[in-house]
Order: C-alpha cells, then sequence, then structure tokens
C-alpha cells in the first residue's frame, strides 16, 4: 500500500497470496480505524491525505479481505484475559486482532509485531509469524 514503507515487500507478497486465491485473508473490523489513524499520520512526503488513506483500505483491505467484527462479549473476554495476564497498554489492540483471528479460525496470523502478539496469547505462537 505504501512502497515507502519498510516492510512493504514482505506485507506485500502476503497480500499478493490472497488476491490470487492461494489463501483467504481476514482483517479485524477496528484494524480498519487503527490502519487509517496510521496512514494518515506516516511521516512521508507527500503525506497521505485522509481520502488517499480512505482508498488504500477500501482497494487494498475491505474489498479482498473478510472484515471480522466482535462482539460485546469477545471485547469483554479480552480485557479479562489481559488482566489475567497483567498486559497493559497497546496489546490491548493486538488481542483484539488475535481474537478476530481465532473467532474466524485463522490458519496463520501474519503481523510485523509477531513478539507483542506471542506475549498477549502465548497459545497461539506457532500461529503468529511474521511475513
Amino acid at each position: 500500500m505504501v512502497e515507502a514503507h519498510p516492510a512493504h515487500e514482505q506485507g506485500l507478497a502476503w497480500l499478493k497470496r490472497v488476491t490470487s486465491g492461494r489463501d483467504k485473508g481476514i482483517v479485524a473490523a477496528h484494524s480498519l480505524a487503527e490502519l487509517y489513524a496510521i496512514l494518515t499520520t506516516l511521516p512521508v512526503h507527500p503525506p497521505i491525505s485522509p481520502s488517499d488513506a480512505q482508498q488504500l483500505i477500501k482497494h487494498n483491505i475491505a474489498e479482498r479481505l473478510e472484515i471480522v467484527s466482535l462482539s460485546d462479549q469477545d471485547y469483554i473476554q479480552t480485557v479479562e484475559h489481559l488482566a489475567a495476564l497483567g498486559i497493559v497498554g497497546g496489546a490491548t489492540y493486538d488481542a483484539l486482532i488475535l481474537r478476530a483471528a481465532v473467532n474466524a479460525q485463522v490458519d496463520l496470523v501474519v503481523t510485523l509485531n509477531p513478539k507483542d502478539f506471542q506475549r498477549v496469547h502465548p497459545d497461539l505462537a506457532d500461529k503468529i509469524i511474521a511475513p
């Protein structure tokens, strides 16, 4: 999506696996908002405008991957899980992504942040990989 990103090539390779039909891709619904926030504040020149960010998300993610939403109960159970492990801060959002992945019964979770994801759900460590 953004060629200037240091992991662009690795991420693009996985997106191509989905668009070719080799793999099915899912994305947690809240990750769309996280991605928008990141794209619109990414330190690139020229900056990515809000409308360009929306179009990037629409064409590269929303139209190509299944969007998985969480229920109220999913959020409650995720917070309970985090509290039991003593995990705080931004890892909360990693846990929500993993909850969506579990609900969608994925085989793999591909992330640029595997260590934090594995910390949040050590039981899923074998399914969490970097691109």
